[in-house]
């Protein structure tokens, strides 16, 4: 049985999908704003996390929230973090490979989160100590021991073109030296975790994430027998570093260690 906050935090997230597929089919006429540099968000973003913001606060009115595009609000041990629409670049053009975003987080650390496709009405959700599921079914991540033959997820996020040289040295030795069969970039850093957590993928990397991107979808990891940590190996304080890499126990290791042979995690240093 899902405990309370989870089942409030689907029905937000389930609520947020009815807004977005509700606006599918007039994306030409939508209002939409450019935040920064190639990042943008629309009114079906802002709509959608109004009614998040509505179903959480109603249910948990002394918690506070973090949200993509209203920011943080309200100081408390307990913090909704939340993405409207990861992928609103996909949205916007078309590409059907979207999600609601929503993760419950305690001293830096997600205790629940729940992911939604509306598109293929996929639930993702987990909770610290029991588990993960998709649509009531138990996940558990991939079994592939190491790089070679393994597919990988990827982004290039605006903020972090300045290291794209590096990124992409990394990306031919991951393909080369390390056998990697492919590497995908889809758009949506909360699906890429959901798919390494389901086994669709064998291991994400990305630089420039940030909190709503990546909380849910790392508790979802976790909880499906997996590891998340930055491009040092560090597994605390993932949220506010704004590196991550996942997969399984022995292909995080490597993909760690590859990423800082290949020269990627001094980028950062």
């Amino acid at each position: 049985m899902q405990k309370p906050v989870v089942n409030v935090m689907v029905k937000a997230a389930r609520q947020a999908g009815s807004v977005i597929l509700r606006h599918i089919s007039k994306l030409d006429s939508l209002s939409v704003v450019e935040k920064s540099r190639q990042d943008y968000a629309s009114e079906v973003d802002a709509a959608a996390e109004k009614e998040i913001i509505k179903e959480l606060r109603r249910a948990y009115p002394d918690f506070a929230i973090l949200a993509e595009e209203s920011g943080a609000m309200g100081k408390g041990r307990q913090t909704f973090v939340v993405d409207p629409l990861d992928g609103t670049s996909n949205y916007l053009r078309g590409f059907p490979h979207f999600c609601v975003s929503i993760a419950l987080v305690e001293n830096g650390e997600p205790t629940d989160g729940v992911i939604y496709d509306p598109l293929r009405n996929e639930l993702f959700t987990a909770s610290k100590g029991a588990g993960a599921l998709l649509n009531d079914k138990k996940l558990r991540i991939g079994e592939r021991k190491d790089l070679v033959g393994s597919q990988l997820i990827t982004g290039f996020p605006p903020r972090e073109r300045a290291r794209l040289a590096p990124h992409l040295d990394a990306i031919r030795a991951l393909m080369t030296e390390h056998q990697a069969e492919d590497i995908r970039r889809t758009g949506s850093a909360a699906l890429d975790l959901a798919y390494v957590a389901c086994g669709r993928a064998d291991a994400y990397f990305e630089a420039g994430v940030k909190a709503w991107d990546i909380a849910a979808g790392m508790l979802l990891v976790r909880e499906a027998g997996g590891r998340v940590c930055d491009f040092r190996g560090r597994g605390e304080k993932l949220l506010d570093g704004g590196q991550m890499v996942a997969g399984n126990l022995k292909i995080c290791d490597a993909l760690q260690k590859a990423i800082v042979q290949s020269g990627y995690a001094s980028a950062f240093d």
